[in-house]
């Protein structure tokens, strides 16, 4: 801990608080039980130590839908960190005698519910939206909305301080809000570890591994992976068909791929999330059929919406080796069966973060882990 923040040397700004909106829960335990531990490390002043940090919070429902926020304990003075997770599907209400599984618009009204529910009490209010809410529609390309940037509008108006999330599918929506403290976080070096954990003799550099691109949206994750590890770097281009529209997007019709030869090489895949799983595991067989020796796929959000059994047919077919994701985001249950699948724990790195934003702590550290992959790349070198 002392070697991100100087923890013995600040004060808090004000007593720490944590609310989980339903989804959120099981992330908030894992964060609250590091917090919890560090902060009963602090020498001096008792009042911020304490055997949770958690306060209790539901959003209860009627049988008509209707719902509302309750906030069981006080919140006054408190600085607040609001942990939402907006893709938990797993989550379901009754509603006219059905079990309804809540979509990222329930849950984002939620969490509005516990900011009302606050009644403007709490010192600051941060809320921690690992993945944006609507974060693919940020931009406007005809007549629609911007349900991301309004979202951020709505959060502003209700006396959010700081929006905390990672992999943001385009950052630059944070322009939306000048005024609102927006960080964006990566899980690099977690999902590295993760790897690494799993294929020990997986050597980190450009004789072995390349990293590839699956789109050129995914760039950036990419070229920071390439350029920190020092590897090669390819990338496809989607051919779509701009003339349809398919399930809200435009079907690809071809993967064009740009860089070095893969033949004997590891790859390594990076983006934002995976959705139905379709595009990637068409790349996965591209990338095979180039000769590549093994292809790690990495998510930060491991959504799959439509199951796992594509995944498993193309494991067995042996057209990908891991997919390496986070636990930012709800998993759907099936996944912790499947062999293919390594999770990258997340909620100690999350818990520097929130600790860093009470102690008013900088966070350049955080935000870029170059220093930590060194030494990960310097550790694992030492024993191979």
């Amino acid at each position: 801990m002392t070697s991100l923040l100087s923890f013995a040397e600040n004060r808090p700004k004000a007593p720490l608080a944590l609310i989980a909106t339903p989804g959120a829960r099981e992330l908030t335990q894992l964060v609250d039980k590091n917090l919890v531990e560090w902060y009963k490390s602090k020498d001096g002043d008792n009042s911020f130590k304490k055997d949770t940090f958690i306060i209790d919070a539901t959003c209860p429902r009627f049988t008509n839908g209707d719902g509302k926020g309750m906030i069981m304990e006080t919140v006054r003075g408190k600085d607040l960190f609001i942990i939402c997770d907006v893709a938990n599907h797993g989550v379901t209400y009754n509603f006219l005698g059905k079990e309804i599984p809540m979509t990222p618009d329930e849950h984002f009204a939620d969490l509005k519910r516990i900011i009302c529910a606050a009644c403007g009490k709490p010192e600051r209010i941060t809320v921690v939206m690992p993945m944006l809410y609507a974060g693919r529609q940020h931009r406007r390309a005809s007549r629609e909305s911007l349900d991301c940037a309004m979202m951020l509008h709505e959060l502003y108006d209700m006396g959010v301080s700081d929006i905390i999330t990672f992999d943001a599918h385009d950052p630059r929506v944070q322009n939306a809000v000048p005024l609102m403290g927006f960080d964006n976080y990566f899980p690099t070096y977690q999902v590295l570890k993760a790897l690494t954990r799993r294929f020990p003799d997986v050597k980190l550099d450009r004789n072995s591994l390349m990293c590839i691109s699956p789109d050129e949206g995914a760039m950036g994750r990419n070229v920071y992976y390439a350029s920190v590890l020092g590897l090669d770097l390819g990338m496809f281009y989607k051919r779509r068909d701009y003339a349809n529209v398919v399930n809200g997007r435009n079907p690809i019709i071809a993967h064009e791929y740009i860089g070095s030869p893969v033949m004997g090489m590891n790859v390594f895949v990076a983006d934002d999330m995976i959705a139905t799983g379709d595009s990637v595991i068409k790349l996965a067989r591209e990338i095979k059929e180039k000769g590549a020796q093994r292809v790690f796929l990495s998510a930060t959000f491991a959504l799959f919406t439509e199951g796992v059994d594509k995944f498993n047919k193309a494991y067995e077919e042996g057209l990908f080796d891991a997919v390496i994701s986070t636990n930012l985001a709800y998993r759907i249950p099936e996944l912790k069966s499947c062999e293919w699948f390594v999770e990258a724990d997340m909620s100690k790195y999350l818990a520097y973060i929130i600790a860093a934003g009470n102690l008013n702590e900088a966070v350049s550290n955080l935000l870029d882990p170059f220093e930590k992959i060194k030494q990960l790349v310097s550790s694992l070198e030492s024993k191979q």
